[in-house]
C-alpha cells in the first residue's frame, strides 16, 4: 500500500498515511467505509486515507492474485486483493493488504473483512516500507491464524517471506533474482520469479 509519511501518536511505531487522519469510533468507520470514496484504515482509534499506486506496484499484485486465485481453486482457501479489510484483534485496527489468503469458512461468510488469514501479502515502495516491515508486521502478527507475511520489492527481484515456524517464532526466508522460484508454504505455491514480475517495468517501480 502507498502512504504518504505522518507522524502518529501511536506508542510502538510511526503511521504513514496521506494528508488526511481523522479520530473516529470503530463504528462510525466500519459504517463510512462501506460507501466512502477511497479507502481508509483503522489503527487504536485514528483513521487514515491511503493514496493510490503506481503501475508496478499494480501489476505485481494483479500477478500473484491471478496465481492464487487458479491454484487455490476448489481447495477451500479464497484470495482476496486489496479492497479487502483484514480485522485486527477486538477491533484494534483494520487495514487493506494487497494480497490476503484466508481457509477459514467463517471467513468466506463475512461480507466486508475476514479476520483469519494464513496469508498476507504487501508490496512495498520506498514510503511505505519501513512502515511494511516494522509497524505493520506489528498488527499482523497479532493474528493467531498468520502463517506467512510477504514483503514483494517491486523494484528488483525479490520477495521477503516471513514464515511463523513450530515455536511461534518468525523466521526469514528471501527469494532474489531472476532465476529463483517463490514458494508459500501456508498454501503450498509455487512460481518462478519471472512469472511473478510478468510485464513489470522496474524503471517506473524506481519512481514510486
Amino acid at each position: 500500500m502507498l502512504y504518504f509519511h505522518f507522524q502518529s501518536g501511536l506508542r510502538d511505531f510511526d503511521m504513514f498515511a496521506l494528508v488526511q487522519h481523522t479520530a473516529m469510533r470503530v463504528e462510525e468507520y466500519l459504517i463510512r467505509e462501506q460507501d466512502a470514496p477511497f479507502r481508509s484504515e483503522f489503527v487504536q482509534g485514528e483513521v487514515f486515507a491511503m493514496a493510490g499506486a503506481g503501475d508496478a506496484h499494480v501489476t505485481v499484485t494483479g500477478n500473484l492474485f491471478a496465481l492464487l486465485r487458479s491454484w487455490l481453486r476448489g481447495r477451500g482457501c479464497r484470495a482476496y486483493a486489496s479492497d479487502m479489510k483484514v480485522r485486527i484483534g477486538t477491533d484494534t485496527a483494520y487495514c487493506y493488504p494487497d494480497i490476503l489468503v484466508t481457509c477459514e469458512p467463517e471467513d468466506h461468510q463475512r461480507n466486508y473483512f475476514k479476520q483469519a488469514p494464513v496469508l498476507i501479502v504487501e508490496v512495498l515502495s520506498a514510503s511505505t516500507e519501513a512502515y511494511d516491515r516494522g509497524g505493520k508486521f506489528v498488527l499482523y502478527r497479532q493474528l493467531k491464524s498468520l502463517q506467512e507475511y510477504v514483503l514483494i520489492d517491486p523494484r528488483v527481484f525479490r520477495v521477503d517471506v516471513f514464515r511463523r515456524n513450530a515455536q511461534e517464532r518468525w523466521e526469514l526466508f528471501s527469494f532474489e533474482g531472476a532465476d529463483s522460484e517463490l514458494e508459500l508454504a501456508s498454501i503450498n505455491f509455487h512460481t518462478a520469479m519471472p512469472v511473478l514480475y510478468e510485464d513489470v517495468d522496474f524503471s517506473l517501480a524506481h519512481g514510486d
